[in-house]
């Protein structure tokens, strides 16, 4: 008897103990984590982080706001404090939030537009569109798409290293979105989407913007998921004072932060622990001091210690692991929202095969190279596991840009075509869905336009057509317009010659090996050269050296990875062109065959982060009759975009070393003594005569040379460049000044 009842006994014990001790799990303390919006202050929630961790505090929940959403989701995710504090630490934040997508990412064509045009305004019904936003915020989302890589299978938040909300606001309705579930990049994108600055992020079927508009400090959302103690991170603006309202945009901010802090000073009452770090001094854009935000954050959160000794403790730690994989094997392609834009297009653009492999590095310049064509509003993407190591199926969804016209301004002034404004109308899908045509019209001292048309196929053939007209009037080497005994004769070394040239090219392009452009075509060239100052007989004459017709073909080969077109960093570049002349009208009554080959290779590398070096080489040659002098190369003078066969040398006037064959060496070292402005100092080498791949005399000596010390300053309209040049061969200095983008 006594034996079953102490086993009675033992049996309620145990049943007491074991309810009791559910009791006690039930309500253990449940810890929210609350990060509001504020831009660059939001750093300062990496400082807190930073805290929490090194106490080992356990985190049931985080919520977050703008740039709360970003810190709180990735830290959610796995990443921890000193993770989050490395990655955005080596963010180029000028970059990430532009538009400013790598140059080399850019078909040849876009990046004649973006080093063309100052001004581009979308232009429909003749009615001039300002953008929606300053930034589509590309970069950001290939910056989220790498680090949530690891756990993109999940889409439910509720199931990432910690429970995760972010909140949103509806553009139409006005009212707030909770995102807990679905793509975690969009979900944050959408958070931060700061109206005028990002572009508004469409998520099931709603124009999502900024949480901060309608709700930046979500804590009785997070209260509401069952949690006993909050600790608020709290980095929204304070009202500015009278001495502090010095523009429009101060009074507007101050306007839109009415509501906020308002609800922000309710809010904060319910805040069990409440960090509010000090960073009045900084304001949302103050990303370049981001190392001192997230340390105000680190001492706020170091203030309440006592406090964060009374939460539980996590049993063990967790942080992410996974990192993002040197080469991934896409198994499957999902296109969707192209209606315009075939998936042979698409798939060209993003450069991708099935089953094959690539960098991850490779996928994110494939998606620069798309979004580049500024075909696109937006372009998303999402890699899936396929359960195979490294393999993933892609899945896509672009918004074709419904605007397809443009209106696009230019302002120049060089030496050679002096002072020039350009209008230019661009027209997408003219003829097909995915075409583009483009027309410069150039008013100035030198009236030109330009013409391209091209049909673009991606990895097939596209076609094309351009056309051009050039002209201008300048003293010029007479070898490329006289004979030899007429040269002697005359004792002229130049002449003051007008200059007109209309080119026409039909012609085929792809691309090969993936970054080479190669093109093969047919040309008409109406090329015109006239004097009044050559005179033979009558005053009232004007002699004309050449009115022909040239057909020919050609071919052409191109690679250009060079960062910046003018003050280039880093990259390769070259440039082969072979053209065969089949026929000649009339007026070159002698004419007979001829070729001309010519070839530009150029390695640009820097030294430190203000320091650059650019290394050139070139050459070319004639084939065939040579009696055809007009076409020869001629080298001097400073620039870009020279027609025929006019080839930039310093030190030198334009067109006045003449041959039809050359070598020339190039080096430049670039000093940016602050950002956008920039010391150069240049030289450059060369042989030019005739024939002298014949006489051997390419390999000798240089018979020409000349140096230049340069300053210049990117602007919005273009660099300002000036160029004192030195010819120790002609022991003269020659001055070259340019103005704005060249045309």
């Amino acid at each position: 008897m006594i034996k079953k009842t102490f086993i009675l006994l033992l049996i309620l014990f145990i049943t007491f103990s074991a309810k009791a001790q559910n009791k006690t799990e039930t309500h253990k303390t449940k810890v929210g984590l609350v990060l509001s919006g504020g831009g660059a202050k939001g750093l300062a929630h990496i400082g807190v982080l930073k805290v929490i961790d090194s106490l080992g505090i356990k985190i049931d929940y985080v919520a977050g706001t703008s740039m709360g959403a970003i810190i709180g989701g990735l830290y959610a995710a796995g990443y921890s404090g000193n993770q989050l504090d490395s990655i955005f630490h080596e963010v180029d934040f000028d970059k990430l939030i532009s538009d400013d997508l790598p140059r080399s990412s850019k078909a040849f064509y876009e990046r004649d537009n973006a080093e063309r045009y100052a001004v581009k305004l979308p232009f429909d019904n003749f009615k001039i569109k300002l953008p929606s936003a300053l930034s589509r915020g590309q970069n950001t989302y290939n910056l989220f798409s790498s680090l949530t890589l690891p756990f993109n299978g999940i889409s439910d938040f509720n199931k990432l290293h910690i429970p995760f909300f972010c909140i949103a606001t509806n553009v139409e309705t006005g009212k707030q979105v909770v995102l807990d579930t679905g793509d975690l990049t969009q979900s944050i994108m959408a958070s931060s989407a700061l109206p005028s600055l990002y572009q508004p992020v469409i998520i099931n079927n709603n124009v999502l913007i900024d949480g901060g508009v309608t709700n930046n400090y979500p804590i009785e959302e997070l209260r509401a998921k069952g949690m006993d103690k909050i600790i608020g991170v709290d980095v929204q603006d304070g009202l500015l004072n009278r001495d502090e309202l010095l523009s429009a945009p101060d009074v507007l901010f101050q306007i839109n932060n009415f509501r906020t802090i308002n609800d922000m000073k309710l809010k904060t009452k319910h805040t069990d622990i409440y960090i509010k770090p000090n960073i009045k001094e900084y304001n949302v854009v103050s990303f370049n001091e981001g190392r001192e935000i997230i340390e105000s954050g680190k001492k706020a959160a170091l203030e309440n210690l006592e406090d964060f000794k009374a939460l539980p403790i996590r049993k063990k730690t967790h942080y992410l692991k996974e990192k993002i994989p040197d080469s991934i094997t896409i198994n499957n392609f999902s296109v969707k929202g192209n209606n315009n834009y075939t998936r042979a297009y698409v798939l060209g653009k993003l450069k991708l095969k099935p089953n094959e492999k690539i960098s991850y590095k490779d996928l994110v310049k494939g998606v620069n190279n798309l979004v580049a064509t500024n075909n696109f509003d937006s372009f998303q993407y999402k890699l899936k596991p396929t359960g195979t190591s490294e393999t993933y199926n892609l899945e896509t969804h672009l918004t074709e840009t419904k605007n397809t016209t443009f209106l696009k301004l230019g302002i120049h002034y060089d030496d050679l075509y002096k002072s020039a404004v350009l209008v230019n109308i661009t027209k997408k899908q003219l003829l097909f869905k995915n075409d583009i045509a483009s027309f410069d019209f150039i008013l100035g001292d030198n009236v030109r336009y330009n013409f391209d048309y091209l049909i673009d196929k991606g990895f097939y053939w596209s076609v094309g057509f351009r056309s051009r007209f050039n002209t201008f009037t300048k003293n010029i080497s007479a070898q490329l317009l006289l004979e030899d005994s007429e040269i002697d004769a005359t004792g002229l070394n130049k002449v003051n010659t007008e200059l007109d040239d209309q080119t026409n090219q039909l012609y085929l392009q792809t691309l090969f090996r993936k970054d080479f452009a190669f093109s093969i075509g047919a040309e008409h060239k109406r090329l015109e050269l006239s004097s009044e100052t050559f005179l033979t007989g009558s005053s009232d004459e004007e002699f004309v050296f050449e009115k022909t017709d040239y057909l020919s073909v050609f071919g052409n080969l191109k690679l250009d990875t060079y960062d910046n077109k003018y003050f280039p960093k880093k990259g390769v570049y070259f440039n082969g062109d072979l053209h065969m002349y089949l026929f000649a009208s009339n007026f070159n009554k002698s004419f007979e065959k001829f070729s001309i080959a010519k070839a530009d290779i150029g390695y640009a590398f820097s030294t430190s982060d203000k320091m650059s070096f650019n290394l050139q080489t070139s050459g070319g040659f004639k084939t065939g009759d040579k009696s055809t002098k007009t076409l020869d190369f001629a080298l001097g003078g400073y620039g870009n975009n020279f027609i025929n066969n006019f080839i930039p040398f310093l030190g030198h006037d334009y067109v006045s070393l003449t041959g039809n064959s050359y070598v020339k060496a190039f080096a430049s070292a670039d000093y940016e003594i602050v950002k956008k402005h920039h010391i150069t100092l240049e030289a450059n080498w060369a042989n030019v005569d005739d024939d002298i791949f014949e006489s051997g005399e390419w390999f000798s000596l240089p018979d020409n040379r000349g140096y230049a010390l340069g300053y210049a300053m990117e602007t919005l309209v273009g660099p300002i460049q000036v160029k004192y040049s030195y010819s120790p061969d002609l022991k003269q200095s020659i001055w070259f000044f340019n103005l704005g983008f060249w045309f």
